[in-house]
């Protein structure tokens, strides 16, 4: 079963007079965000509310997941040298914007000899000495599952630690160059090397995956005591990304919610239009309490 027209529930209006000064403002400093990279169908709503997750280290990845609309790197010359100075940038965007709540997150760059960890730890740095209330959340690659990557990054204490799973195991297919066990590993460790932070993790409905796979997939994520999910909808970016296998109903994501919740997360977010960034200070308020 495939799917090519979107029910009324997903037909979201777009109001792009407010978001004027958010996107002037990055392309000043020279700043990419996912929102605009992946085309999330959210970016009205978040730029008119002066709120962005930051796309560090550019705007090209070495993987190919088929559900993604981040540029590929088929042609290595595509891949720039990180830019020392994007965490001083970025730091000046959080300060301008007034932003109480940083996310920040990057394709995956396999050609950085850490993944970008460093880079990632320098951001948070940066962020801290311009505006040290601010809370920061990162949503980062698998790192190839290096536990010195991923030390790097939860030594600089962000609130958040976010690595996305995206999807069921027998569906890892689309994921080329991951695998769920990596995955499952980058939050496990990430807890382990710090009660304190949070981890966190998404995944996308209607790629085919069925009810028992989510409950399995809900107590795997317990086990390693993962404290954030959010669960939205897969709506294709593009005809060069896979299909849409089905469009989940509202009322079907608030089931699933509920269920996620009986498993102990301290905060569920599910909903067709939810992302891995939308709303993201109500998990910080929810996991603290």
């Amino acid at each position: 079963m495939v799917l090519k027209k979107k029910p009324v529930w997903l037909h979201k209006r777009v109001c792009q007079r407010t978001e004027n000064y958010t996107r002037t403002l990055l392309k000043d400093l020279e700043l990419n965000t996912v929102c605009e990279e992946a085309r999330c169908p959210n970016i009205s709503e978040c730029f008119s509310n002066r709120h962005a997750t930051f796309l560090i280290m550019g705007d090209v990845c070495t993987r190919s997941c088929e559900f993604c609309n981040v540029k590929k790197a088929k042609d290595k010359n595509l891949l720039k040298p990180l830019d020392p100075y994007e965490p001083e940038r970025l730091a000046q965007a959080v300060e301008r914007l007034n932003l109480s709540h940083v996310i920040i997150t990057s394709p995956t760059r396999d050609d950085v000899f850490d993944g970008g960890a460093l880079h990632f730890a320098n951001t948070i740095k940066a962020i801290r000495n311009l505006i040290p209330d601010v809370t920061i959340e990162v949503l980062v690659p698998d790192f190839k599952g290096n536990i010195d990557s991923i030390k790097t990054v939860i030594d600089l204490k962000p609130e958040i630690f976010g690595h996305n799973l995206e999807t069921v195991p027998r569906l890892y297919a689309i994921r080329k160059g991951a695998s769920f066990e990596t995955s499952l590993y980058v939050l496990e460790n990430a807890k382990k090397l710090s009660q304190n932070i949070f981890t966190k993790t998404g995944i996308m409905l209607g790629l085919g995956e069925t009810m028992d796979e989510l409950k399995e997939l809900f107590d795997k994520l317990i086990k390693i005591k993962c404290d954030f999910i959010s669960i939205g909808q897969y709506l294709r970016p593009s005809l060069k990304n896979i299909d849409v296998y089905e469009y989940v109903h509202p009322d079907k994501f608030e089931e699933i919610g509920e269920i996620a919740r009986s498993f102990g997360f301290k905060h569920v977010e599910s909903a067709p239009y939810v992302r891995s960034s939308y709303n993201a200070q109500k998990y910080l308020s929810c996991g603290r309490n």
